[in-house]
């Protein structure tokens, strides 16, 4: 069985999507999503339950959430998604493929694929392929597929502001190879055209960068969130 774990916050457009996709998952077993809310204040709750999801609620945080869903969901496989993805049919198939027994995998991430216009979207996956290939960094946006036992050897993800994404890679790099799906996993790109792409990937890029210097997650966040 699959886990599947969805931290969310005001996702009430973007989720219906993912679950929709969820739905049409077929070639391993049952699957069991848990939303992981963070006290959505639209439509986010009412419509998880339509889709088909549990819903438990979460302090605030994506690492706290994505831990709270991890407790909840029923799985030998955890696939952590945030809500803005769209899971389509290459993106299935290579999910069965990776799960189907006897699999020596241990845990894995989607290719990176961002929905903007061409330009942006050409500059932006290109910055990523190179941050995976030179630092072996996948972005949360990329999915985390893990076996339930490795996740739990870990420790989960760090109860860190930000760039928790980062740091349950580097935790599980330690015990395993992360390998990376042959299909892509589009993304919203809405808070890169929302705040402008240049300004958002600067920003992410410095944050990154800082973080890899040794600078706290938590002056990091107060710095972004100023």
């Amino acid at each position: 069985m699959i886990g599947v774990v969805i931290p969310t916050l005001n996702e009430a457009e973007a989720l219906p999507l993912l679950l929709y996709d969820l739905r049409s998952l077929e070639g391993v077993g049952p699957i069991h999503i848990v939303v992981a809310d963070g006290g959505s204040t639209d439509e986010t709750v009412p419509r998880a339950l339509a889709g088909g999801a549990d819903v438990v609620p979460a302090p605030r945080g994506r690492g706290r959430q994505l831990n709270a869903g991890a407790l909840a969901v029923r799985g030998e496989w955890l696939l952590f998604l945030h809500a803005d993805v769209r899971l389509g049919p290459e993106a299935r198939r290579a999910l069965v493929t990776a799960v189907q027994p006897p699999s020596a995998l241990e845990a894995a991430v989607f290719r990176f694929a961002i929905e903007l216009p061409p330009l942006w979207k050409h500059f932006i996956e290109l910055g990523q392929r190179a941050r995976e290939s030179l630092w072996g960094l996948p972005y949360g946006d990329q999915g985390l597929l893990v076996r339930r036992e490795l996740f739990e050897a870990v420790g989960g993800y760090p109860d860190i502001p930000l760039m928790e994404d980062v740091a349950i890679i580097r935790r599980l790099r330690r015990r395993t190879a992360i390998r990376r799906l042959p299909a892509a996993l589009p993304t919203s790109g809405r808070r890169y055209l929302r705040d402008g792409v240049l300004r958002t990937w600067l920003q992410h890029t410095a944050l990154i960068t800082l973080y890899s210097a040794g600078v706290s997650p938590y002056r990091l966040a107060r710095w972004r969130d100023a």
